[in-house]
């Protein structure tokens, strides 16, 4: 009987985690932002020219950060993220601190 309650309560766990949703910024954080940046930060999107701040707003911290060699002097960056749950894996690609291109699987 014990491991019946233990098995519930570890599934009630499991299944309330999967539920919350987590608050990447306030809206003090991301008053700054352009009318049009908030929204696209409120809805979870992201879209091309987005700061990488902007980004960890919309998506969060993404799994994987890779300084690729420097183009031009200006500072190159990969992103992945590959847990996102309607997305799937995605990779972003940021040139001299703006999201300069966006792949993946939907």
């Amino acid at each position: 009987m014990k491991k019946v309650v233990f098995l519930v309560l570890i599934l009630a766990l499991l299944l309330g985690v999967g539920c919350t949703k987590a608050v990447r910024y306030s809206e003090d954080e991301i008053k700054t932002f352009s009318p049009e940046m908030q929204e696209n930060i409120r809805k979870g999107q992201v879209v091309l020219g987005m700061s990488p701040q902007e980004v960890r707003y919309a998506w969060g911290s993404p799994d994987s950060v890779r300084i690729l060699e420097p183009y031009d002097g200006k500072q190159l960056e990969e992103w992945i993220y590959s847990t996102l749950p309607v997305y799937g894996t995605r990779l972003l690609l940021f040139y001299d601190g703006r999201l300069l291109y966006i792949r993946g699987s939907f």
